[in-house]
């Protein structure tokens, strides 16, 4: 039996929409009817009728010259909405602006969504080169300096689903074994931050800190990411203690009483 089969309550051509629009990305922006069909299975009459459903409130556009569909300006008003109402987007977001000033890299804030890891947030550094990244991307959480962080912190439950889903190796420097993931997320969990080199993109490196909220839950990550060139070995304490200064103002932000929660494990 189907999941909506099972699960009345669910509008299959309310899911079907949603499935569509998922399946734009930053890599592929633009689809066509054809395409969306084969890939989630479903009559190209019915994609095509969605389409114009979704067309008609902004949610796609469609170029009649090339017959594809790329995200519409309605997508990005969401988006805007959800972002901007966010407590965490509002309360770090002058301190990702400081750190960038304090590092001379780009800064980021990530949360966890689901298995994967998203930027919700993003400030830019001045230097000519920069690293190619998305807001609303999803990226594999065990191979960025933030997903370490947020499933450091997490349940341990929640590393063992990424583990059961199987750690793909995207870069040489990608985590693979099961047994070496347990290990460095418990060292993250004793030093309070994290580093990438090379774990999901070429020449990059990134470092990550948590941030929690007022209950002491880890609920998103602080990192800085830039080229190995200028992020060298010898510079990461240096920036990991940067990270993690902001990370922990950005939880004052948000309610967090570190000396409060010392004084009731003691």
């Amino acid at each position: 039996m189907s999941k909506t089969k099972s699960q009345p309550q669910i509008l299959s051509s309310v899911r079907n929409a949603l499935r569509i629009l998922k399946s734009f990305s930053t890599f592929e922006p633009t689809k066509k009817v054809s395409e969306l069909a084969e890939s989630l299975g479903l009559a190209k009459s019915t994609v095509s009728r969605i389409l114009s459903t979704l067309a008609s409130e902004g949610f796609v556009t469609k170029d009649e010259k090339t017959n594809e569909y790329r995200l519409g300006l309605s997508v990005l008003t969401l988006g805007g909405i959800v972002t901007n109402n966010l407590e965490i987007h509002k309360e770090a977001a002058p301190v990702l602006y400081k750190l960038v000033n304090n590092t001379g890299e780009t800064a980021h804030l990530a949360i966890m969504d689901g298995l994967d890891t998203i930027y919700i947030h993003k400030e830019e550094c001045n230097h000519p080169v920069r690293i190619l990244t998305h807001l609303g991307r999803r990226n594999p959480s065990y191979c960025t300096s933030s997903g370490k962080v947020l499933l450091a912190f997490n349940d341990e439950n929640v590393t063992e689903e990424v583990i059961a889903k199987g750690l793909i190796k995207h870069m040489p420097n990608s985590i693979t074994d099961p047994f070496e993931l347990r290990n460095e997320l418990g060292t993250i969990r004793k030093q309070g931050y994290a580093v990438s080199t090379e774990e999901l993109t070429e020449g990059t490196r990134s470092v990550a800190a948590p941030i929690r909220d007022y209950t002491g839950t880890v609920v998103s990550a602080i990192t800085v990411v830039g080229p190995i060139q200028r992020m060298k070995n010898h510079k990461i304490r240096d920036i990991a203690k940067k990270v993690m200064e902001a990370g922990k103002d950005a939880s004052e932000r948000l309610g967090y009483d570190e000396r409060y929660f010392r004084r009731m494990k003691s």
